[in-house]
């Protein structure tokens, strides 16, 4: 029997979707509310350590916490993102895998109704660059394999 790929079946998506990053009204939907996990492998987590100004240790230590491999972002109270300051990420020019790959999730791009379920959360969906099949199937393969 010949393996099923991702790129082999049909998608709502086939013709392509618009996401205009650009459009980033840094309201933190995508960073705050509901608890999750923000996978960094070690290379990430140096990265984002040097960008802060911490040595590695130190940065795991105040911002991270183990998990499988790796490391994930800590989280405030609430489920926002500890990096979620003043209303903007304050770490975007080195932020993790998942969070560079937003909106091309599995679970946002699984349907057509939950694309336009998050279409109302973000103002960038919709408009801007039209992404490929073959861009979005590559996001959202890179978002579930994170910082590998």
């Amino acid at each position: 029997m010949k393996e099923r790929r991702p790129e082999d079946r049909a998608y709502f998506f086939d013709e392509g979707l618009r996401f205009d990053g650009s459009k980033c009204a840094e309201c933190g939907r995508c960073c705050t509310g509901a608890p999750g996990t923000v996978y960094m492998n070690r290379e990430t987590s140096e990265r984002i350590a040097k960008f802060v100004g911490l040595p590695h240790e130190e940065f795991l230590e105040q911002y991270a916490y183990p998990f499988r491999n790796g490391h994930s972002l800590k989280e405030k109270e609430n489920g926002d993102c500890i990096f979620f300051k003043q209303g903007r990420c304050i770490i975007y020019p080195v932020r993790p895998t998942q969070c560079r790959t937003y909106p091309f999730w599995p679970e946002t791009v699984r349907n057509e109704a939950a694309w336009n379920r998050e279409k109302i959360q973000c103002p960038g969906i919709g408009t801007g660059k039209l992404y490929t099949r073959e861009e979005i199937i590559e996001l959202v393969q890179e978002s579930i394999e994170g910082d590998k």
